[in-house]
């Protein structure tokens, strides 16, 4: 247990670091002088490192040794964190943040991975990552209002100091406690591979926060789409060529761990985008205060907090179905309310809505994380644990990039903020809706059928080198 405690200390700094971002940054513009798209860089740049480095952090974890590779990761993001506390302008702070960001990137994949491996019972496993999840919950319950305290009390580059002790406490504690392990057949480096997926996620996140100030048809977004577009074809014709590439096809063959994928873009794209448009919102137009703020997003977080755990034991007991049948329900709801009925205007149906993308939100980790590691061979927990996290960053990359690009526009164009978010809520819903289908499509007895087969193809393959390795000398 109490290694899943470090685990999870792990990712309570990661998930901390954007809630209590969120809530600082009407501060950090006025300071900063930034304007909509510089606070999505401070988001995205994060996120952005986070999404292409998490499969090599993987990869990397499960060949030269999973806790040290989660140490390097904590002294990074621990001095990141402090790096950012200090940033003089905003182009240094997006610079710390993916300092940041590289240190997280060794985090999240490498913990679940001990967790995978530490955990090896399928409901002890499915109840250590509902834990796992509830952290997600916690950080979204404490950070609006730490964070909104900071900022009020101390400024908001305070916000960056509370990961410093937890960050060194988990290094202690990881230093002395985790075992290292790795995988006995670990995959080789693929630096093509990697190259691509940095610079698909880097031209798509440039173009869509970008475009609305350059201009759609200029020469620089269609650079980017171009980049995007090569990019994604160099993968989709070189990594199926690799014995060992960085993203393996057949790991899609799976209908569960595909649909984990694509929920969990759903997903997180809407969880970016709901927390930029209400801390907005909240402050801006509301004109409450940043503690104030927190205070009133607190139904949701609560409700996270609450049904993380709840959804952990479900998966367990049940699968993932149920879990994901709520949560795509309840977060199509919430988007609903918004983009439908003004939920804005009105706080009781302000609050209801905040309730309901908190259950549907805190309903949809567990799934998505147990069926990536769950489908998979324990020997590439680490790259399996990678999809899932890679996933999540780039939906949450793609959220705040998206999400921001429809504001900007809309109020580029002269409507006010309630106006110029409606179309922003509606694609919030239709990701609800998106986890609703999806997760009923790839839940079921046949979907489960093609992970198993996919699981004992991929054993097989992780067996052959076992049994064609030369012998050891002398």
């Amino acid at each position: 247990m109490l290694v899943l405690a470090i685990c999870c200390m792990s990712l309570l700094i990661v998930s901390l670091d954007v809630t209590v971002l969120n809530v600082a940054l009407p501060s950090m513009r006025r300071e900063l002088h930034a304007s909509v798209s510089g606070m999505q860089w401070t988001i995205d740049a994060y996120t952005l490192v986070l999404a292409s480095l998490l499969m090599l952090a993987g990869s990397t974890a499960d060949r030269i040794g999973r806790r040290r590779v989660f140490t390097a990761g904590l002294v990074l993001f621990t001095a990141g964190s402090l790096l950012c506390s200090l940033a003089p302008t905003l182009e240094w702070l997006i610079a710390f943040r993916m300092v940041q960001a590289v240190g997280g990137s060794m985090l999240n994949p490498v913990a679940m991975s001990i967790i995978t491996n530490t955990f090896t019972d399928p409901r002890e496993r499915a109840r250590a990552i509902g834990a796992w999840g509830a952290v997600v919950g916690i950080s979204m319950a404490v950070g609006p209002l730490i964070g909104g305290l900071l900022v009020e009390s101390v400024g908001w580059r305070s916000i960056f100091w509370i990961n410093l002790p937890v960050g060194l406490l988990a290094l202690a504690l990881t230093l002395r406690f985790v075992p290292e392990s790795r995988a006995a057949h670990p995959r080789r480096p693929d630096p093509v591979g990697q190259l691509l997926v940095m610079a698909l996620l880097g031209s798509v996140t440039y173009g869509i926060i970008e475009a609305p100030s350059a201009g759609w048809d200029s020469p620089v977004i269609f650079g980017c789409a171009a980049l995007a577009v090569a990019s994604l074809t160099g993968l989709l014709v070189y990594e199926p060529r690799r014995a060992e590439p960085l993203i393996d096809p057949r790991f899609f063959r799976s209908a569960p761990l595909s649909g984990a994928t694509v929920i969990a873009i759903g997903a997180f794209a809407a969880l970016s985008g709901f927390l930029f448009l209400n801390t907005l919102y909240l402050q801006d137009v509301r004109g409450l205060s940043a503690l104030d703020a927190g205070l009133y997003m607190l139904p949701m977080a609560l409700m996270t907090f609450l049904c993380a755990p709840l959804s952990g034991r479900l998966v367990g007991n049940r699968g993932p179905r149920p879990s994901l049948l709520i949560a795509g329900t309840a977060m199509a709801a919430s988007g609903v309310l918004f983009a439908a009925f003004s939920a804005e205007t009105s706080t009781p149906l302000l609050f209801t809505a905040y309730v309901l993308f908190g259950l549907g939100f805190g309903m949809v980790n567990a799934p998505i994380t147990n069926t990536a590691v769950s489908g998979m061979p324990r020997a590439q927990a680490g790259v399996a644990a990678a999809v899932a996290s890679t996933s999540r960053q780039t939906g949450g990359t793609l959220g705040v990039a998206v999400i921001g690009a429809v504001l900007a526009a809309g109020t580029a164009g002269g409507a006010g903020f309630i106006e110029a978010t409606r179309p922003a809520w509606w694609i919030i819903t239709g990701c609800g809706l998106l986890a609703l289908v999806v997760g009923a499509a790839t839940s079921g007895r046949w979907a489960m059928g093609t992970a198993e087969r996919t699981a004992r193809a991929l054993e097989r393959t992780a067996a052959a080198p076992s049994r064609t390795a030369a012998p050891p000398r002398g």
